[in-house]
């Protein structure tokens, strides 16, 4: 390893350690805030113990997995290698499993800390104050995503990080993506099943106000928040996040002569010992970028009172764009004095302006002008609000794809494939302040349920409901980012698994349309994400169910509960055991689907039909959860139109806010379980195959 290369070695583990030094800071400061009265304690108390014990029966569900996957692995590599390299493959995954499920515990423990201290704020009158504290604690998990995902990498990279066998490092890859469909999926159904039971039951059937006390599900609700829209998400971006650097990395070690002397000063008449060199640079650039990028994001989430405006939104916006524009200007010296080319940090910079237009892309059909049709089809019932917002989904697919796609053959123009992948990792570099944008919303969220719950007035519950709409609005570009990073990461991961299938049994496999294992492959991986896709949507209704006939049974038992009277307790250690167990138990099915099927494809149809079999499922995967994602999002946000008094004519309780209601419940799966665990299922078969081909 050259001196260069170690020396960016331990300035990437600094700066790793740093962020993990500055989130325990922030969730310090955090803590140390006052809770506020002891009703609001009680509330965030019972909102913690949930999310507490749901990841801890998470945690015991999955272990065997891990110990079973990890063997599994360990016996295939001793196929065809040493004893040494089963080992790294083994350990790689155990270590990136063990660390995507550090980060779910940690930044849900400082979300479920924080959103009593923005309630507390928020009663005080408070909301600067309000804000500030809820990025802190969100800035927690957005910190350790980005530190351990870095750290891992770096670790990995100083010990395995070898041209010839880097098998660790994917499997460290496949360690994160295994933990993070479990956690999604799981998180999803949990968090979906008790908002839908709630909804049905309290808005639609009871005619009560959202997060009423008087709701037994309301705590299951918040529980869900966290356990989905915070641990679940955060484990979704840490594993795109490592991902997409293993694929840009597996790609420098596999490139061909000719395409490293057109990214790099390497010329193809030198040495073997100078091909070697400039490889090593291009496995260790996207490292290097993820560094550049956690730099940007530290100072953002350090500095953010300093961005912090009247307007939320407004404090939100210039963090991101304070990170991207720090990374882009840190990042442009390193290719002075590194032997690539700066054509490459082009490619990066494309990258990060694709997640941007990504994000811009998904707030406007979930935010602007489509989700007024919405409403509007809304005044003919709930049937045509359905129709028209799973049309809004249908037609927010074209602007990202054709992004994604414009931005992809820029990159290629530029760069070749490896520019491509190094512009998923560019989009991909400010990881930090994303996560923890898309963490904020959750603990607004709880916070006006707690305000709401103990009762403590309009003008409190107004300044959650602003912060709520901001996390809601600015969760756009994180879902953005997520959904071009997970298309972007699963294309370089396929180029990664091509190139890698050619360095071991050479040029001579078929990879074109006219292969008949191919073809079929393609058929096959294009079924795959609509049966996840079913098997996430049947799991919610399911769950969901049980809570209704849950919730229905305490009003109709539990004398003077629906009335409010102060003796009538409601039963909610019910509704938070049914989510539990209905997560825990329908999240295995699709779980196993992804990580196992492309293991079967291999040995029905060999490495050729494998990779049609991954082309199929990126390309149905990604359009189906960004429909399905964007669906959501779209019934969600109008409903909250009608809400806030942004149509006129139209208030709660409305025949035309009731079908928005229905609208919303339907789209409560779509946007926050089968969306998600389709954008984390393309990225899984492309590294579960990578991992394939890595074994011979």
């Amino acid at each position: 390893m050259s001196f260069g290369i170690m020396f960016f070695c331990l300035l990437s583990l600094v700066v790793a350690v740093l962020g993990i030094i500055l989130a325990f800071h922030n969730f310090r400061s955090v803590l140390s805030q006052p809770e506020s009265d002891d009703k609001m304690s009680h509330i965030s108390k019972l909102i913690r113990d949930g999310s507490q014990a749901y990841l801890n029966a998470q945690f015991k569900t999955i272990s065997p997995f891990i110990l079973v996957f990890a063997a599994f692995i360990f016996l295939l590599f001793l196929i065809n290698h040493p004893v040494s390299v089963a080992v790294e493959a083994a350990g790689g995954y155990v270590l990136g499993a063990l660390l995507s499920l550090a980060c779910g515990y940690l930044g849900m423990k400082a979300a479920t800390i924080s959103n009593v201290r923005v309630a507390g704020f928020a009663s005080q009158n408070r909301p600067d104050l309000a804000l500030h504290y809820g990025f802190l604690g969100g800035s927690v998990m957005g910190l350790l995503v980005g530190s351990f995902g870095l750290l891992g990498l770096v670790v990995l990279y100083l010990f395995f990080g070898k041209i010839e066998n880097h098998e660790a490092l994917i499997g460290f890859g496949f360690g994160a993506s295994s933990i993070s469909l479990f956690a999604r999926v799981g998180g999803g159904i949990y968090t979906k099943a008790a908002d839908v039971g709630a909804d049905l039951v309290g808005k639609v059937e009871s005619n009560i106000p959202e997060d009423d006390p008087r709701n037994p599900g309301v705590i299951a609700d918040n529980v869900g928040d966290n356990v989905g829209d915070v641990a679940g998400m955060g484990a979704d971006i840490f594993e795109s996040f490592v991902a997409i650097i293993i694929g840009c990395l597996a790609l420098g070690a596999t490139l061909d002569p000719v395409l490293v002397s057109q990214i790099t000063n390497y010329d193809v008449n030198s040495s073997e010992s100078e091909l070697v060199f400039h490889k090593t640079w291009l496995m260790f650039l996207p490292i290097l970028q993820g560094a550049l990028g956690l730099i940007g994001s530290m100072f953002a989430i350090k500095f953010f009172e300093i961005f912090q405006d009247f307007d939320p939104a407004v404090s939100l916006r210039r963090a991101v764009a304070w990170t991207l524009l720090i990374y882009v200007a840190v990042s442009f010296p390193i290719y002075l004095i590194t032997p690539v080319d700066l054509q490459l940090w082009v490619c990066s910079v494309l990258g990060a302006l694709a997640g941007v237009f990504v994000g811009l892309s998904t707030d406007y059909y979930t935010s602007k002008k489509p989700i007024f049709s919405i409403v509007e089809a809304s005044k003919t019932g709930p049937a045509t609000n359905i129709i028209a917002g799973f049309a809004v989904g249908l037609k927010s697919t074209a602007m990202p794809i054709m992004i994604l796609a414009l931005i992809t053959l820029c990159a290629i123009w530029i760069g070749g494939i490896y520019g491509s992948a190094l512009a998923g990792v560019g989009m991909l570099a400010g990881v930090a302040i994303v996560m923890t944008i898309d963490a904020f919303g959750p603990i607004a969220d709880n916070a006006g349920g707690i305000v709401e719950m103990s009762g403590q007035g309009e003008q409190a519950r107004n300044i959650t409901d602003r912060l709520d709409a901001v996390g809601n609005t600015t969760a756009a570009l994180g879902k953005g980012f997520a959904i071009g990073a997970s298309a972007l990461t699963a294309v370089s991961l396929f180029y990664a698994y091509v190139e890698t299938v050619k360095s071991k049994v050479g040029d001579s496999i078929d990879f074109s349309i006219t292969n008949e294992n191919f073809l079929v492959g393609v058929l096959i991986g294009s079924v795959i994400p609509a049966i996840i896709a079913a098997l996430t949507m049947e799991a919610v209704g399911k769950a969901a169910g049980k809570i209704v006939e849950e919730i229905r049974r305490q009003f109709r038992e539990i004398p003077g509960l629906l009335r409010g009277d102060p003796d009538a307790k409601p039963e909610i250690e019910r509704c938070i055991s049914i989510s539990t167990h209905s997560a825990l138990s329908q999240m295995k099915l699709p779980g196993l689907i992804a990580v196992v099927s492309p293991f079967l494809i291999r040995f029905v149809l060999g490495l050729d039909g494998l990779g049609g079999y991954v082309l199929g499922v990126i390309a149905v995967g990604i359009i189906l959860g960004i429909s399905m994602a964007n669906s959501g999002g779209a019934w969600d946000n109008a409903k909250k139109a009608i809400e806030q008094g942004l149509v006129e004519g139209e208030k709660k309780g409305t025949e035309t806010h009731k079908a928005t209601v229905v609208g919303d419940t339907v789209g409560d799966p779509f946007k926050d379980t089968s969306g998600p665990a389709l954008n984390i299922l393309i990225k899984i078969v492309s590294v579960v195959s990578l991992l394939i081909a890595s074994m011979g």
